[in-house]
């Protein structure tokens, strides 16, 4: 099919549209939600990394977490299943802190305390890239450049994020729907998850080209959670079938529109949403599932 509509727009003088780009990320490594009964940290990983390896989608980041390491034995061997597959891992704070509740200082202390697992399990390889937990640089514009600062002070990018569909939401509701056996509900999660992803897309390049004028190359985030472990290898075909090209984050990261994130000491770039409503752009409309999944198999 896209074969075709290239022909055709060749036949007719017409530049075929480029397929738009979408770089996967993963966050909270090694530790991401509650565990389905019988199921492991490890075990999830595993998954994710054959879903990624089989899909051959590029090397995926991952972003860790340190404090889980210490405070969940199963933990043991996830972050190095993660290496072994040549995928990289970034820093996503040692607490998954917020910044609004913490102060600038506290906060760069806890991504230093992951440089010692980073150094070692990335040695050799650039690794500076740090994503704010909850994506939230904070309501304090004087502690936002501190942190920002210190982080261009330590060599890190921002791994910013242009797309997500909340995938979070469903590993609580999975873990509760498996352990009741609950197997209709389980097919609900599942059929609800794609969808979500679906209409997060849409509307990621609706308000992308209403403010930029343009595709973006996008960054999704992900969680290293039970459910989209069980789901991923759906995702990734979901998304090839809506017509996107996976490309790693480094290159999707080289659109102009990560700029500011690429160069920590600059004001950061308000996110996709936050220019659609400085243009009075009306956001897509979409379903919301939290309170669906909050209230399943309870």
């Amino acid at each position: 099919m896209r074969a075709a509509a290239a022909a055709l727009a060749l036949l007719l003088g017409t530049p075929a549209a480029a397929a738009p780009q979408i770089a996967l990320t993963f966050d909270d490594l090694p530790s991401h939600g509650p565990l389905p009964p019988g199921e492991t940290r490890l075990a999830v990983i595993e998954r994710i990394v054959a879903a990624l390896q089989a899909a051959h989608v590029g090397p995926v980041w991952g972003f860790v977490n340190g404090r889980a390491l210490g405070r969940e034995p199963g933990t043991a061997g996830v972050l190095e299943a993660w290496r072994a597959a040549g995928f990289p891992l970034g820093n996503h704070g040692w607490a998954h802190s917020d910044l609004d509740k913490t102060d600038a200082a506290t906060f760069l202390n806890e991504i230093d305390f992951n440089t010692p697992t980073l150094a070692r399990l990335m040695a050799g390889q650039h690794w500076r890239w740090f994503r704010f937990p909850y994506l939230d640089e904070g309501s304090d514009p004087a502690k936002r450049r501190m942190v920002r600062q210190g982080l261009a002070d330590r060599g890190y990018r921002i791994a910013g994020v242009t797309m997500s569909f909340g995938d979070f939401l469903w590993n609580d509701a999975y873990a509760r729907c498996s352990a009741t056996g609950d197997a209709p509900a389980i097919e609900r999660l599942e059929q609800t998850y794609l969808s979500a992803a679906t209409e997060a897309a849409r509307a990621s390049r609706h308000t992308a080209s209403a403010v930029t004028g343009r595709d973006i190359s996008y960054v999704l985030l992900m969680h290293s959670g039970a459910f989209d472990a069980r789901m991923l290898p759906r995702l990734i075909a979901q998304y090839r079938r809506e017509g996107f090209r996976f490309v790693t984050l480094e290159k999707a990261t080289r659109d102009r529109f990560y700029a500011a994130d690429m160069d920590p000491r600059r004001d950061p770039t308000p996110s996709l949403d936050e220019q659609a409503k400085a243009k009075n752009v009306a956001p897509l409309p979409a379903p919301a599932y939290a309170g669906m999944l909050s209230a399943m198999c309870r």
